[in-house]
């Protein structure tokens, strides 16, 4: 720990810009992947909510497997499970960065469905009847009465989501992405100091998810006064 300063002065001008780099990738994947678990999840949500009993089984049934398997399972199955099944087809366009945001998509929505389903739940079902004795169809009173107030209620989980996600995207160096740890290990192995590289990776991680930390806790504070 003592030879740590003297380790990145005359390191840290070829170890930063590389990791900075790499970290762009992380944000990118990590922003790609929330923008995929939210339309999972409010798309599994409403079917969660429905009055189908086969669609409602079947959101039960993608919320209990996205959850209950690990990420890197579904990483694994998402990335080389669909060019084996079908080996005809042309796959070139299926990088490792769609890999990566589908498996964490898919995870995602499926603990986002159960945020946004807790979220419509939570209104009374005065609003609906309300809403529908107005003369609205059931669709309109969900998009324009009970969606946007439900959103108040689940923004700070999925904001705690997001900031989770964004950690969770260094498990997609598993599948040969070049995100940030990916890029850590080779300069970590390379230069023979793992723990000096993966500090100041820590620092990285701190740097990109501790502002979103602080708009999850103004939102909170916005949403409690607003109450």
């Amino acid at each position: 720990m003592l030879e740590l300063p003297q380790i990145y002065a005359e390191n840290i001008h070829r170890w930063l810009p590389e990791l900075l780099y790499y970290s762009l990738m992380t944000l990118k994947i990590g922003f790609f992947s929330f923008i995929v678990a939210v339309v999972f999840g409010i798309l599994v949500a409403l079917c969660r909510v429905s009055k189908n009993g086969l669609v409602r089984t079947l959101a039960i049934w993608f919320i209990e497997i996205g959850r209950g398997l690990p990420i890197v399972v579904i990483l694994y199955i998402i990335y080389f499970v669909p060019p084996q099944l079908f080996p005809g087809l042309n796959w070139t366009w299926f990088s490792d960065f769609t890999g990566a945001v589908l498996g964490l998509g898919i995870h995602g929505g499926a603990i986002l469905a159960e945020v946004f389903r807790s979220g419509i739940e939570a209104l009374h079902k005065g609003q609906r009847e309300a809403a529908m004795s107005l003369g609205m169809t059931p669709a309109k009173s969900m998009v324009y009465i009970i969606l946007p107030q439900a959103t108040r209620i689940v923004l700070p989980p999925v904001g705690n989501y997001a900031i989770g996600l964004l950690k969770d995207t260094s498990l997609c160096t598993l599948i040969g992405v070049n995100e940030i740890m990916n890029g850590a290990k080779s300069i970590a192995f390379s230069d023979y100091q793992p723990m000096a590289v993966f500090i100041l990776v820590a620092g990285i991680y701190f740097a990109m998810s501790y502002p979103l930390s602080l708009l999850v806790r103004a939102l909170e504070r916005r949403l409690r006064t607003a109450q």
